[in-house]
């Protein structure tokens, strides 16, 4: 019953921020900020948020929404193929020189991403992609976290299975997607949130890149509303909400499959 009790209240101090964010975006705005709890409810930071007040003019929420949905998933589609390609490579594929491709991997893995970030503006900027979707989308459609994590994985699964889809005729693509794809639904669904999560809650890089507000994620659009926002903390909250609501859907969702998966990468 103690160890129960301690896990309670951690639980409570782990959720109550975001709690607290879901009441004070519905409170009236007496109450936001002044009640831990408020005693009235209202839709009017929700309804402020998306139609301006007097002094605010309207922002596109519901366009930056889609644009941050689009970027993250289309992202996190092309993370999740080209690290299941590479890890499969690297885990079943003897070749030259794998195993310094494999330690480059790993060497980049903890290398600065920061330090790269200006290069990677510039070749965006020349290219043409400069404000478009595809400039948030493929500087960030490889992980080598997803890479990492997939090899590993790989590795473990008896070379039996791959030998046997051999001798049926499969090509190694068909064996990849449908062999061993089928055989890692935990860690797949482990590496699917991470990524995404990741994704939706990328600033630094859409900020850079996306320029008209028809481009801007949701992430870029909160950050610009400590400005003429800043005196409304009902809408700040209510965008909050937003923002982190995609990643619970997903979160509940998923939840089975992620703790499965976590029990892999835990042994």
């Amino acid at each position: 019953m103690f160890r129960y009790l301690i896990a309670v209240i951690l639980l409570l101090i782990m959720i109550f921020p975001y709690l607290y964010m879901v009441f004070s975006s519905f409170a009236t705005w007496d109450q936001v900020d002044k009640k831990m709890f408020p005693t009235h409810f209202t839709l009017k930071s929700y309804q402020w948020l998306l139609g301006g007040g007097q002094s605010v003019i309207p922002r596109p929420w519901l366009h930056a929404f889609f644009n941050s949905f689009v970027v993250s998933a289309s992202s996190t589609l092309f993370m999740m193929v080209t690290g299941i390609m590479v890890a499969y490579a690297l885990a079943k594929i003897p070749f030259k020189g794998r195993n310094a491709i494999n330690n480059i991997i790993l060497f980049q893995m903890f290398f600065p991403a920061i330090i790269l970030l200006i290069p990677t503006f510039l070749v965006i900027q020349k290219v043409g992609m400069y404000n478009s979707y595809w400039g948030m989308i493929l500087p960030k459609a490889v992980s080598l976290w997803a890479v990492f994590m997939y090899t590993n994985f790989f590795r473990a699964i008896p070379d039996t299975f791959i030998e046997a889809a051999k001798l049926d005729g499969a090509s190694e693509l068909q064996i990849m997607f449908k062999v061993v794809m089928p055989m890692s639904k935990s860690i797949t669904t482990v590496i699917f949130l991470f990524l995404f999560m990741e994704r939706w809650t990328e600033l630094l890089w859409d900020m850079l890149v996306a320029k008209s507000d028809n481009m801007l994620t949701l992430n870029v659009l909160l950050s610009q509303m400590f400005g003429p926002y800043g005196g409304y903390p009902g809408p700040m909250y209510a965008a909050s909400v937003l923002l982190t609501l995609p990643i619970i859907i997903i979160f509940l969702i998923f939840s089975k499959k992620f703790q499965e998966g976590m029990q892999f990468t835990l042994k």
